[in-house]
Order: structure tokens, then sequence, then C-alpha cells
């Protein structure tokens, strides 16, 4: 686990190598087909039919990426039910699951369960979604403020799905969110089912390194983004929500440049990044790393690390 950019999944495909093992990845953005710069989704190919085909990864089995279309949704739930499922068949096999990832509510979802909510309801989405767009973040938030402010003041104004998430529950069951939160997952992790590692690195790293996976990808980023407009998907389709999507859909209509672009992006993703921070940073329990050099993330490290722990 950890921020993005902080090395994740070349820490999880040298493991995987190490220990005989399959990846599960934890990343609500690169389930989606056609989108892999922007996501940092990593390279494979998809081999072999029915039951038996798998996304490899340099070999490895890369397990709940690049299956989904750009317009279709995938939530918590889903995730936990897969992840479950994959967990199961590769211990079957005699292989050790890793999973990896920096989305927060998957991990909670899969070791600790989800709090009682309604199911979403896609029609409720569509008009906050649309009232969003047409008057603004603020004011969407503003609507939770009046109607659940405990959930409104842990919820940024910008964590757009968040704040549509708690105005929906309010919407179908006429409870407030804030009321059916159970806090049990902000905790702790269940250290005697898995070994927890989250990753860190000092911000102005973490900068340097989020800059320069932005400006590497710049141009697969356009390329891709800039196809899936032309062959007809919605700017406000789930996939092209993904972060930094949305400033190259502005980008790409002429609103900025290459450079002023770029740096947006990188500006939201340590936007982002800090949030992630926060949500890992409250699971007590978790080994944490570190990290100053790429080489604290070697497999062998690691496991070291976790063995002395």
């Amino acid at each position: 686990m950890g921020a993005t950019a902080s090395g994740k999944t070349e820490a999880a495909l040298g493991l995987a190598r190490l220990l005989d093992g399959e990846v599960i990845s934890a990343d609500s953005r690169q389930v989606y087909k056609r989108l892999t710069a922007g996501t940092a989704k990593p390279d494979g190919t998809w081999r072999g039919e029915g039951a038996a085909r798998a996304y490899l990864v340099e070999g490895v089995p890369y397990h709940l990426v690049d299956f989904l279309d750009p317009k279709s949704s995938y939530d918590a739930a889903s995730f936990a039910a897969d992840a479950n499922r994959l967990i199961e068949e590769i211990k079957a096999r005699g292989k050790v699951p890793i999973i990896t990832g920096g989305t927060g509510m998957y991990v909670q979802a899969l070791w600790s369960g989800l709090d009682p909510l309604p199911p979403a309801d896609p029609a409720v989405r569509a008009e906050l979604t649309a009232f969003a767009e047409r008057e603004g973040r603020p004011a969407l938030h503003a609507q939770l403020t009046a109607l659940d402010p405990e959930a409104a003041a842990r919820i940024p104004v910008n964590n757009i799905q968040r704040v549509i998430r708690a105005l929906e529950v309010i919407r179908i069951s006429g409870r407030r969110i804030s009321e059916l939160w159970t806090g049990r997952f902000h905790q702790a992790l269940p250290t005697h089912l898995a070994r927890f590692i989250i990753i860190s690195w000092p911000k102005k790293d973490l900068l340097e390194r989020v800059r320069a996976r932005t400006l590497a990808n710049f141009v697969r980023w356009e390329a891709e983004t800039r196809a899936l407009l032309d062959e007809g998907y919605p700017e406000d389709c789930p996939a092209l929500k993904s972060l930094g999507y949305p400033q190259m859909i502005d980008y790409i209509r002429g609103a900025d440049s290459q450079a002023a672009t770029a740096e947006k992006i990188v500006r939201v993703t340590m936007s982002y990044a800090k949030r992630q921070a926060t949500w890992f940073g409250r699971y007590r329990n978790a080994l944490r790393v570190e990290a100053s050099s790429p080489d604290d993330l070697l497999p062998g490290k690691l496991i070291k690390t976790a063995e002395a722990a």
C-alpha cells in the first residue's frame, strides 16, 4: 500500500517473482481497459482462454486490471468479492497472493468489510453529477453540509465521488451517511491473516517521482485520452473522471499548454497522495517502509524488514 508513484507495482512484481506469487491490484482506476499511461497500469498482455485467461506482466499473473469498459463502474464491494475469490484460487494453485494498490476503500472492503450502505442508484448519481457539472463542486458540497454536516466535514469538496455517494445515501435511505459509518475500518488491519506494508517517501522525493512519471507518460496519456473521445466516450464517463484525465481533456480542447497541463496533473496527483497518506496513516499496526531509494523496495529487503518487525 501507499501513495501513487511510490513504487508499489515494482515492489509487488519483485515479491511475486521471489515468492512464486500472483498479484492482485487494489487500484480503482487500473481496472479500466484503454487507460494505461494515465493510471500507471503496468504494461502486460492477455494470454489464455476462458477461466485460464490472465493478464501477464513480465510473466507474472496480474489480476483485476484491464478488464472493464471505460463507461462501466466498479465499486469496493465488487472488488472485495473478486479479490477474495482470487485469493483462494491463487492459494489453490500453490502460489502466494500479493495485493498491491493505493485505493484505500478497496483495502478496507477486503480486510474489514463494508458499512451497511444501500446500493448505488444510477439515476440519482446521474442527477447529482449533472448538478455538480452545472453549478460546481462547492455547490454540491454545500448540499451535503446542509444535510449531513459531519460527513461534509470529513469529505473534501473535490472528492466528488464521495460527496455524491453521501448525498445518494441520504436520497435513497433518508438517513445521513455519517449515521451509518461504524468507524471500524480506520484503526487496524488483521495482521494474523496477512503481512501489511505501507510504502512512503519524503514529500520532495515523491513530488519528483510524480513529476517524472507525468512527463514520461504525457504523450501516451494524451493519445489514449484522445482516442476515447474520438470514439464517442463521454467526458464524464467513469474512466475519464480518473485522476488527471479531466486536465488532459482540457489540454486536448486547447485550454492549456502541455507544460501547464503537466503541472496541473502533478498538483492534483500530489493532493491525492496526501489523502492517501492520511488514509493509510490510520492503520497503526501496518509495517511502514520509509523509502529514500528504489533499493529500499527490493523484494529481499522488504521480506527481511517484514520478518524483523
